[in-house]
C-alpha cells in the first residue's frame, strides 16, 4: 500500500479547511484521486482490475456517514481503463490523528487545519464499524433518505460490543461484530441492488431458508441517477469448520492414499456412465471399500441442501424478480450471444499462451483449438422450444468454496454471481441445473487439485491417478443426482425429463469449463489441464 510518509522528499499536504468540508474542495479531490488512490487501489486484494491498465479515477459519488461529531465519507470511485471499460469501487475514509495505525492502514498522511494525521480506510476503524452496525440496529422501516439502512427480522443483538477483521478477503471486506454477525462491505459495486443482498434477504427473511446465513441488515445508497447501490450486507455468523473445498481436498487425499493402503487395483475398479443416477445402495462395494461411505453420505447431504435452495427459489409467485419462468427466444438469444463471445475470448487466450503449456496440457489445448467448430456448434444447439423445464433465480457461481461445512451439515454462501458477468446478467433466471453443473465442475477440480498437490505421496503413475479420479468423479455425480432429482421432483419444480436434464448438464458443464479456462490460462497455465480435460470429456460423451 502507499507509504507516502516514508519519503523524505514528499511534503505532507496541508488543507486549511475542516474535515467535514474536505471532499467539497476540488484541489484536494484532484490530488487525492490522481496522486494517491491510483497507486493505493491497485495494491488492494479486492481490486479486480489487475490484469488491465488503469487510465484514471473519477469520483462519481460520495456520501457521509455521520453520528454526533464522528463523520466518515463513503466514496464511489469510477476506475477507467486504457482498454476502454470501467469498474466502480467503494472506499469509506476516515481522518485519524493517532500514530498507532500501521503503515499499511494509511492511505495518506495529511494535515487538516494544522492537525497532523492520516486518511485511512474506515473499514479498519472500530468506531466506523460501530456506527454502521448501530445504524442498522436502529434503522427505521421504509427509510426514504439517500443513505438507507435496513434491519433484518432475525437480528437479535441489542448493542455493539466488539469487532474484528474476518481476514482472507477477496473481492469484498468482511468484519465480525460481537462474534455473532458478519458485515460484508462490497468493494466492487454496481448501479443496482447486489444479488447477494437481494438473494440473502429473500431466502432468509421471506422464505425462512435455514441453510444460508440469516439476513440481519444492509446499507444501500440512492445515487444521483436514483439507482439503488448496495454498500454492505450483514448476516449471521455461522460456526463452521471451513469451506467445503478444503474439506473435500482433505477427504480426497485420504481416498487416494487408500489406493495403496488397501491394495486397490485401479484397472479393475467398476465404472459407471456419466449422469447415471445412483441410489447409494447401487454404488459397487469396491467403490465404497475404497473411498469410504462417509464421503458419499456427504454428497447426499450437499445434494439435499442444493435441492432445497432451488425449491425455495422456485416457490415465489408474487415477486416478479423471483417467479419461475419458462424458456423463450429472448433467453436463447441472450445465452448464445454471451457464450459465443466468451468462447471466442477463450480461443484467443489459448492461442496467445500456448508457449506456456507442455505435456498433456499442451496436447489437450491443441485438441481444444481443433475442436473449436464442434464446441461452437454445441453452444448453438440450444432450442428453447424443446425445453419444458423452468428457469429460476439461481446461485450463479456455485462451487465447493461457496459452501460452509458445519457439524454434520452445509451452509450456502455468497450469492453475488459469476465475477465476469454484468449485474444484469447475474439476475437473469437460469435452469437450476446450471448450479448443479457448477458444483460438478468443482468436484472435478477437487479431484485434480488433490492429485496435483500430493502426487509425489501416492505410489502410482499420474495417468493411473487420473483414471481413478475420473472413476470416482462419476460416482459423486451419480449419488448427488439421485438425491437432488428425487427432492426436486417431489417438490414439483420442473427441471425437465431425463433427456432434457442430461442435455442441460452437459451444456452447462461445457459452458463452465470454457469459463474456467480463461482464469487458468491467465493465472496458472499448468492447471489449465483441468478445464481442458473437462471440455474433452464432455465433448466425447455421447
Amino acid at each position: 500500500m502507499a507509504k507516502l510518509e516514508s519519503s523524505k522528499t514528499k511534503k505532507r499536504p496541508n488543507f486549511d479547511l475542516p474535515w467535514e468540508a474536505l471532499m467539497d474542495n476540488e484541489d484536494f479531490v484532484s490530488m487525492f484521486l490522481s496522486e494517491v488512490l491510483e497507486e493505493y487501489i491497485q495494491k488492494q486484494r479486492w481490486y479486480g482490475g489487475k490484469s488491465s491498465k488503469l487510465k484514471y479515477i473519477e469520483l462519481t459519488e460520495y456520501f457521509r456517514i455521520q453520528r454526533n461529531e464522528e463523520m466518515y465519507y463513503g466514496l464511489i470511485l469510477e476506475v477507467n481503463f486504457k482498454e476502454a471499460f470501467y469498474q466502480h469501487y467503494f472506499i469509506p475514509i476516515a481522518f485519524v490523528t493517532d500514530d498507532e495505525y500501521a503503515q499499511d492502514d494509511r492511505i495518506l498522511p495529511i494535515s487538516i487545519q494544522g492537525q497532523e494525521g492520516y486518511i485511512i480506510d474506515a473499514i479498519n476503524l472500530d468506531a466506523f464499524r460501530k456506527v454502521v452496525f448501530e445504524r442498522i440496529l436502529n434503522a427505521r422501516p421504509n427509510d426514504t433518505t439517500r443513505v438507507q439502512y435496513h434491519k433484518g427480522e432475525r437480528l437479535t443483538e441489542t448493542e455493539f460490543k466488539s469487532s474484528r477483521n474476518m481476514g482472507m478477503e477477496q473481492s469484498n471486506t468482511s468484519v465480525i461484530i460481537n462474534d455473532t454477525c458478519v458485515i460484508k462491505f462490497f468493494r466492487r459495486i454496481y448501479a443496482n441492488k447486489n444479488p447477494d443482498f437481494e438473494m440473502s434477504q429473500f431466502l432468509s427473511d421471506k422464505k425462512g431458508f435455514e441453510n444460508t446465513p440469516a439476513y440481519l441488515g444492509s446499507l444501500n445508497i440512492i445515487d444521483t441517477d436514483n439507482s439503488v447501490i448496495t454498500i454492505a450486507l450483514m448476516q449471521e455468523m455461522v460456526e463452521n469448520k471451513g469451506d467445503a473445498w478444503e474439506y473435500m481436498l482433505d477427504k480426497l487425499d485420504k481416498v487416494f492414499h487408500n489406493l495403496s493402503e488397501k491394495g486397490i487395483d485401479i484397472d479393475r475398479l467398476p465404472s459407471t456412465e456419466m449422469f447415471n443416477r445412483l441410489p447409494l445402495k447401487d454404488v459397487p462395494h469396491e467403490i465404497i471399500d475404497w473411498a469410504g461411505l462417509d464421503i458419499f453420505l456427504k454428497m447426499q447431504k450437499l445434494a439435499q441442501r442444493t435441492a432445497e435452495m432451488h425449491i425455495t427459489l422456485g416457490s415465489e409467485f408474487e415477486d416478479n424478480n423471483f417467479t419461475p419462468q419458462h424458456f423463450n427466444m429472448d433467453y436463447e438469444v441472450w445465452l448464445k450471444n454471451r457464450l459465443l463471445y466468451q468462447f471466442q475470448n477463450r480461443l484467443n487466450t489459448v492461442e496467445n499462451n500456448m508457449h506456456k503449456l507442455k505435456g498433456d496440457t499442451l496436447k489437450l489445448a491443441k485438441q481444444f483449438l481443433e475442436q473449436k467448430n464442434e464446441i461452437r456448434k454445441r453452444f448453438l444447439a440450444y432450442d428453447w422450444t424443446k425445453l419444458k423445464g423452468e428457469r429460476i433465480r439461481v446461485h450463479g457461481d456455485y462451487h465447493l468454496g461457496q459452501v460452509l461445512v458445519t457439524k454434520g451439515d452445509f451452509y450456502i454462501l455468497d450469492f453475488e454471481g459469476e465475477p465476469e458477468s454484468t449485474i444484469r446478467d447475474r439476475v437473469v433466471k437460469q435452469p437450476p441445473l446450471k448450479d448443479v453443473a457448477g458444483m460438478f465442475r468443482s468436484f472435478h477440480y477437487a479431484v485434480y487439485a488433490t492429485i496435483f498437490n500430493n502426487k509425489d505421496s501416492y505410489p502410482f503413475a499420474i495417468e493411473q491417478l487420473y483414471k481413478a479420479g475420473e472413476c470416482l468423479y462419476r460416482y459423486f455425480i451419480g449419488v448427488f443426482l439421485e438425491t437432488y432429482t428425487n427432492l426436486i421432483q417431489d417438490a414439483n419444480l420442473n427441471i425437465g425429463y431425463n433427456q432434457e436434464r442430461v442435455f442441460m448438464l452437459k451444456y452447462s458443464m461445457l459452458e463452465k469449463a470454457v469459463y474456467e479456462l480463461g482464469y487458468e490460462m491467465n493465472a496458472r497455465p499448468l492447471w489449465a489441464i483441468i478445464p481442458l480435460e473437462g471440455i474433452n470429456s464432455i465433448m466425447n460423451e455421447d
